[in-house]
C-alpha cells in the first residue's frame, strides 16, 4: 500500500482490494532478528461497551470466543479511555493508544510537524525486530501507518456509511434492514477479491479476519521474526449490520431495556443532536432501544465469531503458546442508556471498554479490578517483549498487573473530557461530570448507583465528596495540561438545578 491508497480510504474506498496481497513498505529503520521474543495479536473493536461480554457481565449477549479469552487470560474490569478533542472519539482514543501520549499532548501529535519525531507503537516494535502487519480500521494518518506496518492487507476507512435511511429508525415507512447486503456499510462488494466471484459481498469483520488468518498461515510457513498483528474491526460501530442468522439470535421482544433508559437526556450535554444521536427518533421509545440493541448484539456476536476463527488459526499455526492475544475497544456506547445513542458523553457506558490479555504466563481467569487506561498497551507490550519503552510514552505498562498477584494501583482517579463541552473525574466510588457550556455538574455514587441514575450534586450529605471531586478534577486538568484550566472550569459555580 502506498500513501495515495490510504488517503483514498477517507472517501469510503476499501484499500487493498486484492485480498492477501501483503504490501511490503520499506523503512529506514533497521529491524534485525528478535530471537526469543513473543508474538502479539492485538484486536480492537469500535464502539464496544464494557457490558457486552456474555460470561463477564451480560449473559444476554452470545460471545463464546470472547468468553474463551476471558477464561484463559486476564480481564481488566475497569478499563477506560481518556476522552477526546472531537466527537469522533475513536480518533482520539486510538491516537493515545498508538502514541502513548496523554489527552492534550496526543491531540497535537499526529498529524503535524512533530509526528515524525514520535515513534508510534507499531514502528517501535518494527524497529526492534518485529514483523508488523495491519488489517482493518486505521483511522489515523498515512505517515504513521507506513512507518508502523511493513505488511498491510485490506486496511479500511474509519467509517463505513450505509444509505440515508439508516437514520431515524425504526419509523413508519423505513424498511432499512441490517442484513440487506445491498445497503453498503459493513457489506463490502469485493471486486478483484482473489479466488472469489466479482459479485461477492463480504462483511467487513470477515474481510479483516480473512486477511489476518492468511497472515498467520503464511507466517507459520515462512516466518522467523516475531510478529505484531494490529487488527481494527469497524464493528460493532453503526451501521450495525450482520447476517440474518445473528439477528435471529435476538428477537426484539426479548431484548432487555437498560435500567437507566430515558426517552431523552434531561438536558443538552453539548452533543444532543450529533450524528450518533440521529440514528433513533426523539423521544426514544422502549421499542426503539430494543431494536438498536438487538442489532448491536447481533453484530457483536458476528464479530465474536470472527475472533473465534482467528484464535483457531493461531492454534493451527503452532504459535499460540508464544503469542499474547489482546482484545479491547476504543470506547463504549450508550445505545439507549440515559436517552442517548452515541459515545459523546462521560457516562460509564461510553467511557469504559473491555480489555483482555491472554498469553504465556498469564494466569487463566485472572480478574483485575483496578482502574486502568486502554492506552497502556504500547508500554505493556514493550515491557513484555523486553524492549525499552520510548521516553515520550506517558501511559504506564500494565504488565505487573497481568503477571503479579499483588500490585499497587496506578491511579486514584480517571480523567475524561470531550473538547470544550465536558470534563469528568472518576474514583473507585464516585464520578463528577462537568458540562462547561451550561455550567452544570453531576455527581454519582457508583458503588450504590452503578447505572448513574441518581444525581447527588445538590445532596447536602455529599457536599464534602463534591468538593473533593471538584478539587481532584482541577488537579488532573493542571497535571494533563488542559487548556481550559485557566478558566478554573473544574471549580466554577455549582447552580446545577434543572
Amino acid at each position: 500500500m502506498n500513501r495515495r491508497n490510504f488517503i483514498g480510504m477517507a472517501g469510503g474506498a476499501l484499500a487493498g482490494a486484492q485480498a492477501f496481497a501483503l504490501n511490503t513498505v520499506k523503512t529506514s529503520g533497521s529491524a534485525g532478528k528478535a530471537s526469543g521474543k513473543p508474538n502479539f495479536l492485538f484486536m480492537i473493536a469500535d464502539d464496544l461497551m464494557f457490558r457486552t461480554i456474555g460470561s463477564i457481565n451480560n449473559p444476554e449477549v452470545h460471545t463464546p470466543n470472547l468468553d474463551r479469552l476471558a477464561s484463559q487470560g486476564c480481564h481488566f474490569t475497569h478499563c477506560f479511555h481518556q476522552g477526546s478533542w472531537t466527537g469522533a472519539i475513536c480518533v482520539a482514543s486510538r491516537t493515545m493508544l498508538l502514541t502513548g501520549l496523554t489527552a492534550f499532548k496526543a491531540e497535537k501529535a499526529i498529524p503535524g510537524d512533530q509526528s515524525a519525531k514520535i515513534p508510534v507503537w507499531g514502528q517501535t516494535l518494527r524497529e526492534n525486530g518485529y514483523r508488523t502487519f495491519v488489517s482493518g480500521k486505521w483511522h489515523l494518518d498515512a505517515v504513521s501507518l507506513q512507518r508502523s506496518f511493513a505488511e498491510q492487507a485490506n486496511v479500511g476507512p474509519g467509517y463505513l456509511p450505509s444509505t440515508p435511511d439508516m437514520y431515524n429508525r425504526p419509523a413508519p415507512g423505513n424498511n432499512w434492514s441490517p442484513s440487506d447486503e445491498n445497503l453498503k456499510g459493513h457489506w463490502l462488494h469485493m471486486n478483484l477479491w482473489e479466488g472469489k466471484s466479482p459479485d461477492e459481498t463480504r462483511h467487513s469483520s470477515e474481510v479483516y479476519a480473512d486477511a489476518t488468518i492468511h497472515f498467520l498461515e503464511e507466517h507459520a510457513r515462512s516466518g522467523q521474526d516475531p510478529f505484531f498483528v494490529y487488527l481494527g474491526f469497524n464493528a460493532p460501530h453503526d451501521p450495525r449490520q450482520a447476517p440474518q442468522k445473528y439477528l435471529d439470535m435476538y428477537p426484539v421482544d426479548s431484548i432487555k431495556i437498560p435500567p437507566n433508559f430515558l426517552p431523552e437526556h434531561p438536558f443538552d450535554q453539548g452533543q444532543h443532536r450529533t450524528r450518533d444521536e440521529l440514528l433513533a427518533p426523539f423521544p426514544r421509545t422502549e421499542f426503539d432501544v430494543r431494536t438498536h440493541r438487538r442489532e448491536y448484539y447481533a453484530i457483536i456476536s458476528h464479530l465474536d465469531a470472527q475472533v473465534g476463527r482467528i484464535l483457531d488459526a493461531l492454534e493451527r499455526s503452532g504459535q499460540a503458546d508464544n503469542t499474547y492475544v489482546i482484545f479491547t475497544a476504543d470506547h463504549g456506547l450508550a445505545v439507549g442508556e440515559h436517552g442517548l445513542m452515541g459515545k459523546q458523553n462521560q457516562y460509564e457506558c461510553s467511557m469504559r471498554m473491555p480489555l483482555m490479555v491472554k498469553g504465556p504466563r498469564v494466569p487463566a481467569g485472572k480478574r483485575v479490578d483496578e482502574m486502568v487506561y486502554q492506552h497502556s498497551m504500547f508500554a505493556t507490550t514493550c515491557e513484555i517483549a523486553g524492549i525499552p519503552v520510548p521516553k515520550h510514552v506517558e501511559f504506564p505498562s500494565l504488565a505487573p498487573m497481568i503477571f503479579e498477584e499483588h500490585t499497587t494501583p496506578l491511579y486514584d482517579a480517571m480523567f475524561g473530557w470531550l473538547n470544550v463541552l465536558q470534563r469528568s473525574v472518576r474514583t473507585r466510588q464516585h464520578k463528577l461530570i462537568y458540562y462547561i457550556q451550561i455550567d452544570r455538574h453531576q455527581l454519582f455514587d457508583l458503588e450504590k448507583d452503578p447505572w448513574e441514575m441518581n444525581d447527588l450534586i445538590n445532596d447536602p450529605s455529599y457536599a464534602d465528596v463534591k468538593a473533593k471531586m471538584m478539587t481532584r478534577l482541577h488537579e488532573l486538568q493542571v497535571e494533563l495540561g488542559d487548556p481550559l484550566v485557566q478558566e478554573n472550569c473544574g471549580q466554577r459555580s455549582t447552580s446545577d438545578g434543572m
